[in-house]
């Protein structure tokens, strides 16, 4: 398994994200952000792809109005990814 996948498989474990929707989504949202960064610039590539994970989020648990992103609850997550990347030991590492 490559660091890639040894990371989204912990992370999403970590944020209680379904095996499922990470194999369907990670494509087209790598697709994403190389388009992203190539055709707008770089740094709005992975805040594209966040705006579309928390309009996802918000429209599952708002039945699709999109009105339930709490940013407490965004930035509670982000800490939790932070933490495991810091403690993160790469393949060759371990």
């Amino acid at each position: 398994m490559g660091e890639m996948e040894r990371w989204l498989t912990a992370a999403s474990a970590e944020l209680g994200v379904p095996a499922a929707v990470l194999t369907a989504s990670s494509h087209p949202v790598l697709d994403l952000v190389r388009d992203v960064a190539h055709g707008v610039n770089r740094p709005a590539a992975p805040l594209s792809a966040f705006l579309v994970g928390l309009a996802a989020g918000a429209a599952g648990a708002a039945g699709d109005s999109g009105t339930a992103v709490d940013a407490d609850q965004v930035l509670a997550r982000v800490a939790r990814l932070q933490a495991l990347a810091a403690d993160w030991e790469r393949a060759e590492d371990v």
